[in-house]
């Protein structure tokens, strides 16, 4: 049984209580500690500075794709006047408001600028002529203001989005839900721009001499794709909690596998592009990268992203069965979820180890650390706000959405 009257969701269990407080202090707790220990067990191996860093900026990069999707998802949700969503929609504000957090555990990657970017080592421009010509970019100020503007916007942005949502919850005022509407077409604007240039410095750039100008779309395809995998989890898990049981209903489920199919195909679209324009010119400046990446064990992470990160989930997605089936649904968006940290690692660990593949507890411990952070932060930000924006006009509209 579901609800069908905006009024009945102030009988759902629509906040967190103690669990909220639970999962702070235990994720918080749990994931300084890993993250303590993998530092402290990286002070012990060779190179141990460089591998823990680079691992970090690989599970950094993850965690930071799922907020800013979660950003462009609610930005979208107010440009389109979307309805089915609404119910959804506040989760999302939530993971978005976590950039905050994330701008605090971006200082690990300033302690680690050398051994993660080459260009930013003393002297390093003298003796290249490409990062001589980059540098007026490519320089460590810069890279740091670029980095404060990013997350300047971002936080801005979501924490508006997020206020103003709540502030209907009291209010009830429309007026609200116009405001959101005229901010959230310059803020996509505002989103392509620093998620296409963050992506080019925190990840391209760890190969200078190397480019793509689709480099900003293809991160920002994954993150998107691990966003949707994300927020099926969360309610899937909440749903399991108690919360939310008759608000969310299996045709959210399925509007949600269809934006996990949709982003499937587009994230295999843009590597392949990628792919495909720099085999076709055979440049060697842009060759070189894919080369790293298909020699010394890459080659076979390669072959599990094509599978694991595109053709078993289009197939697994494609009929309306389970899209409609909530533990299948779940269990699909967890594979998408590991693909694309996955797709990540294959971006920056070939830079630190291009003979190997050095998969080992350090890449476990920074993904479970940062994780533990996230969870912990995005359990204190829900604590004591609905889980569901009860006085949004369309809330109606999304208790009695159904698929055609």
């Amino acid at each position: 049984m579901h609800l069908t009257d905006p009024t009945q969701i102030f009988e759902e269990r629509r906040h967190l209580e103690r669990l909220g407080l639970r999962t702070t202090q235990w994720a918080g707790g749990a994931g300084l500690a890993l993250l303590a220990g993998t530092f402290l067990m990286c002070l012990f191996l060779e190179d141990g500075r460089s591998r823990f860093f680079h691992s970090y900026l690989t599970s950094y990069a993850f965690y930071v794709s799922l907020s800013l999707g979660a950003l462009f998802f609610v930005a979208l949700h107010h440009i389109s006047r979307a309805g089915w969503s609404v119910v959804v929609r506040r989760l999302a504000e939530l993971m978005g408001a976590n950039t905050l957090l994330l701008a605090v555990l971006f200082l690990p990657i300033l302690a680690g600028l050398e051994p993660l970017y080459p260009w930013s080592q003393t002297g390093a421009a003298h003796a290249d002529p490409l990062l001589a010509w980059k540098s007026p970019y490519l320089n460590v100020v810069f890279f740091l203001a670029r980095s404060l503007f990013y997350f300047a916007v971002w936080t801005g942005l979501s924490y508006y989005l997020l206020s103003r949502s709540l502030e209907q919850d009291t209010s009830g005022h429309v007026e609200l839900t116009l405001r959101l509407e005229r901010i959230s077409a310059p803020a996509l604007l505002l989103l392509g721009m620093t998620v296409t240039f963050a992506a080019f410095d925190w990840l391209m750039s760890l190969d200078a001499h190397w480019y793509s100008t689709i480099f900003g779309v293809y991160y920002f395809s994954g993150g998107m794709l691990g966003f949707f995998a994300f927020l099926t989890l969360v309610v899937y898990a909440l749903q399991r909690a108690g919360r939310l049981t008759r608000a969310i209903t299996v045709e959210h489920y399925h509007d949600l596998g269809k934006w996990l199919l949709a982003f499937t195909l587009f994230w295999a679209y843009i590597a392949f592009s990628q792919y495909m324009l720099m085999w076709y010119a055979n440049l060697p400046e842009e060759t070189g990268w894919f080369l790293r990446r298909q020699s010394g064990g890459w080659g076979w992470v390669g072959l599990i992203l094509i599978f694991g990160h595109f053709i078993i989930p289009f197939f697994g997605l494609l009929s309306r069965y389970p899209k409609r089936r909530k533990p299948l649904l779940a269990f699909l968006a967890g594979w998408i979820l590991v693909m694309h940290w996955i797709d990540l690692y294959w971006l920056v660990m070939p830079e630190f180890s291009p003979d190997s593949v050095p998969l080992n507890g350090v890449d476990f411990g920074c993904l479970a650390g940062l994780g533990g952070l996230y969870l912990a932060n995005l359990a204190r930000l829900a604590r004591g706000r609905s889980l569901v924006p009860v006085k949004d006009p369309r809330l109606g509209e999304s208790l009695t959405f159904e698929n055609a």
